[in-house]
């Protein structure tokens, strides 16, 4: 998706319903859980756990949340047996789609994924089917206000090591090679307010659909995925109407 595109999303989920940020909630908590599991409690030698309590706080979950889920995760046996499972396929017309889960039945969620892709026009493929049509960057966003210069901005991003930073719609969009992901962060969040940051899939080149069946068997095919409580992340090439990104 565009920088703008995505920062819409942040801002449909930061104005969620509480049974949408609910659900949000619980998909970050297990992010956390499966982090501490792997790498311990301490977000500053566990670079897992700092990614996820970074999502969470852009997701406006509260710190008392995210405290207690490092907590109950520490003296518990909750995420021991999560897996990362990264599902393929096409949606209508072609267009490239990317699954990321965190399940603890991976048949459950493979039959799921796969109902989704056949249900709304499309096809779930093999590893790797899609993957290549994507590149895998670090996206900070921070949003464009009165406060932030954007020549200021340009010149911390570049010094820190980012690849590339523009002003996309309502945000500034920060790339960066996954290597140097954490260190772009750390820096940046020093002297700026960031409204996300994380690694994701960009897309090479993007899809568009001009049949209306299309258009909406993309969207209920996205928002099928999205509400599975095992799917952490969808990507996707569709270059969707503005109006369909801020409904």
């Amino acid at each position: 998706m565009s920088g703008h595109s995505k920062w819409s999303t942040i801002k449909r989920k930061k104005g969620a319903n509480d049974a949408q940020r609910a659900k949000i909630f619980t998909k970050i908590a297990r992010e956390i859980i499966v982090a501490v599991k792997a790498g311990g409690p301490d977000p500053e030698n566990n670079s897992s756990l700092k990614d996820a309590i970074a999502k969470g706080r852009a997701a406006n979950m509260p710190n008392d949340n995210i405290t207690r889920t490092i907590k109950k995760a520490s003296g518990s046996t909750e995420g021991d047996n999560y897996e990362n499972i990264t599902y393929e396929g096409y949606g209508p017309n072609g267009v490239a789609v990317i699954v990321e889960t965190l399940t603890d039945n991976r048949n459950r969620t493979a039959a799921d994924v796969r109902h989704y892709f056949d249900k709304f026009g499309g096809n779930m493929g093999q590893t790797g089917c899609v993957s290549f049509m994507f590149d895998r960057k670090g996206v900070i966003l921070i949003e464009n206000s009165s406060s932030v210069d954007e020549d200021e901005l340009t010149m911390d991003c570049l010094e820190a090591g980012a690849d590339d930073c523009v002003l996309d719609g309502d945000c500034f969009e920060i790339l960066t090679s996954v290597e140097d992901f954490h260190t772009v962060r750390d820096t940046l969040e020093q002297k700026y307010e960031l409204s996300s940051a994380e690694i994701s899939m960009i897309p090479q080149t993007m899809v568009t659909l001009e049949d209306e069946k299309q258009i909406l068997m993309m969207g209920k095919l996205l928002e099928n995925l999205e509400d599975n409580d095992d799917v952490q992340n969808v990507y996707h090439n569709w270059d969707a109407p503005e109006e369909d990104e801020e409904d």
